[in-house]
């Protein structure tokens, strides 16, 4: 149906952008998904789910898709994580249409005091793949150096939480195409980032002026490493937790 009839239908029951269901209306001929409610909480990712099925224009109208840039929600969702302070969304997401919003992580205990515009978040637990890979490596090189590091560290694929690693590989192919293949999420972390934790094994990786990749990564996004760094061919994996 159009559109103004699913508006008209709906708006009785909205309550509230966090718990309100999302919508996406489809019209008539099938050309078109239009997310109505509930863009960043699952209806872009079924708008694009119809494209996939059925061909239809998915309609995605949300400020940070529409200029390609992150937002609160997937970061949180990427993470494996929930907002805290959902008042927050408004200010942060009009942030991150601008500038690159930094991410940083606290560890207890502690007092945090944050302003009106910072979000927290919470993890929901899992295991921190913390990545390193040598320049042009293959998807199937990642694949078979995580498995190894989870076998050895009694996990599975399943108790992945998210793949962590430094900004400086995020034009590595190979990397982006493993997570897909396991389901997972890549945080590109920066050097602010990298550089603040404090790794158990050095690195090669200070000739870049970076204290390490692997082991930092999994530090800046989990509690504690449960396997330090170890080399698989041009693979180098930590994990945390």
């Amino acid at each position: 149906m159009a559109v103004g009839i699913v508006v008209r239908l709906i708006c009785p029951a909205l309550r509230d952008k966090w718990t309100d269901r999302p919508v996406v209306a489809v019209d008539s001929s099938l050309r078109s998904a239009v997310p109505v409610v509930g863009g960043h909480h699952g209806a872009n990712d079924m708008a694009l789910h119809l494209s996939e099925t059925l061909g239809a224009y998915p309609a995605i109208t949300t400020a940070t898709d529409a200029a390609d840039r992150p937002s609160l929600e997937g970061t949180a969702e990427n993470l494996g994580a929930r907002v805290v302070n959902r008042s927050s969304s408004k200010e942060v997401n009009l942030a991150f249409l601008r500038e690159n919003v930094p991410l940083v992580r606290l560890s207890g205990p502690k007092v945090a005091l944050v302003d009106e515009d910072v979000a927290v978040l919470k993890s929901r637990g899992g295991v921190v793949v913390g990545l390193g890979a040598r320049r042009g490596v293959d998807s199937s090189e990642v694949l078979e150096a995580v498995a190894s590091a989870l076998e050895s560290a009694g996990r599975g694929i399943e108790d992945i939480r998210v793949i962590a690693t430094a900004w400086i590989k995020r034009d590595e192919i190979g990397i982006e195409r493993a997570a897909e293949e396991m389901g997972c999420h890549v945080v590109y972390l920066d050097e602010e980032v990298i550089n603040a934790q404090s790794p158990t094994t050095e690195s090669r990786a200070k000739d870049l002026g970076l204290v390490g990749v692997a082991e930092p990564a999994a530090l800046a996004l989990s509690e504690r490493l449960i396997m330090p760094k170890k080399v698989y061919g041009r693979v180098t994996v930590a994990l945390g937790e």
